[in-house]
């Protein structure tokens, strides 16, 4: 493998990633599951109908708390005969064993967390590199990634191997990718504060004809409400953040007069904090950093906003669990409404904000 090089490798690797194939540091790690009860056991505590999926099959799936909110978003494989391989992002592997150990009594299931790694590769040609499948060479699977217009496979297994010479892209063309994309990530976007419909999971994770799973009340219920959560993912363009540092946390002056939006910071229309920043990037594409962020719904794309840092950055721009008071009821609209409105006046203590705009996912569609 090797690693592009030359005046704008931001723009290369970006370029491969959108139209050829480069690896990409996506690390996941992965949990087998497996028994004579291993597809009932997961049917049973998971969003989305394991139990359709043939061998070499794969969907991604949601592991909620009983109260309906994430615990982790897996992608879980048949591998076999009641055998699943759930992997899921860097980190977050201990949950998903202590999340699926929770619930296992009187069921002949055994979870395990296997000492796999992750190659993964993105952009159109991918599939044509290593093919998905079972039993790929070095051992491990071979899954197909495809979200918003982003196509890949994913290697995963003991030491998975890649054929041939294929490039590799660093983090920040893929976090540019991913934010255009708006792929949301745990520990970034997605935590256990995170009601699947806020990142617009329910499509792609959901089964809504399968029995009864673990969480499925409050999913059912906001569905049969019309998914009104107090906040969504969204994209933002910021147009004066022309200095790639900026875009990766860095000042844009030697002063830090005007640094570069960062995660954490309060997005703010007409004076009032409606957000607050998950990821950052530097888009190739807009010339100017790219971000995703959690804005109230009442902020409807396209909107103009402000990015800024937080005076206090204990105060949220929203209640993270605004959407669900108490035991999981719907908070009301003026308590989500005060919420945002106490968080103060997104000024940052002073720091310049930002221009930005508040844009629907993608930003950027399929290549």
């Amino acid at each position: 493998m090797t690693r592009s090089s030359g005046p704008d490798v931001l723009g290369e690797e970006y370029r491969l990633l959108r139209h050829e194939v480069a690896v990409v540091p996506v690390e996941r790690q992965a949990v087998l599951v497996e028994g004579p009860d291993a597809s009932s056991y997961l049917q049973g505590q998971c969003s989305q109908d394991v139990v359709a999926l043939a061998a070499g099959m794969s969907a991604d799936a949601l592991l909620l708390s009983p109260q309906g909110k994430l615990d982790a978003l897996v992608r879980v494989t048949c591998s076999g005969p009641e055998r699943y391989v759930v992997d899921v992002d860097e980190g977050f592997a201990d949950v998903v064993v202590a999340r699926l150990q929770r619930f296992r009594l009187r069921v002949k299931v055994d979870v395990e967390l296997l000492p796999w790694h992750c190659v993964a590769l993105r952009g159109p040609a991918a599939a044509s590199v290593a093919a998905p499948g079972l039993d790929v060479e070095g051992g491990g699977i071979a899954i197909a990634f495809d979200w918003n217009g982003v196509t890949g496979v994913d290697l995963l297994g003991p030491g998975p191997l890649l054929p041939g010479d294929v490039p590799v892209a660093g983090s920040e063309a893929w976090r540019a990718v991913r934010v255009e994309a708006g792929i949301p990530m745990m520990g970034a976007e997605l935590d256990d504060r995170t009601i699947a419909a806020e990142a617009d999971l329910l499509d792609r994770a959901v089964s809504f004809t399968k029995g009864c799973y673990t969480g499925q009340e409050l999913v059912a219920r906001l569905d049969a409400r019309g998914n009104r959560v107090a906040r969504r993912l969204r994209g933002l363009v910021l147009p004066d953040a022309r200095d790639p540092g900026g875009a990766t946390g860095g000042d844009r002056s030697s002063s830090g007069a005007q640094r570069g939006p960062r995660p954490g910071d309060v997005v703010a229309v007409d004076g009032r904090n409606v957000g607050r920043v998950t990821s950052v990037a530097w888009s190739p594409v807009f010339g100017c950093a790219v971000a995703l962020a959690y804005v109230h719904r009442s902020v409807e794309p396209p909107a103009a906003a402000v990015v800024c840092p937080s005076a206090d950055q204990a105060v949220g721009a929203l209640a993270p669990d605004a959407a669900v008071a108490g035991s999981g009821a719907l908070a009301t609209d003026a308590a989500v409404a005060q919420d945002a409105g106490e968080a103060g006046d997104g000024t940052g203590g002073g720091m310049p904000g930002q221009r930005a705009e508040v844009r629907a996912l993608p930003l950027v569609g399929p290549a």
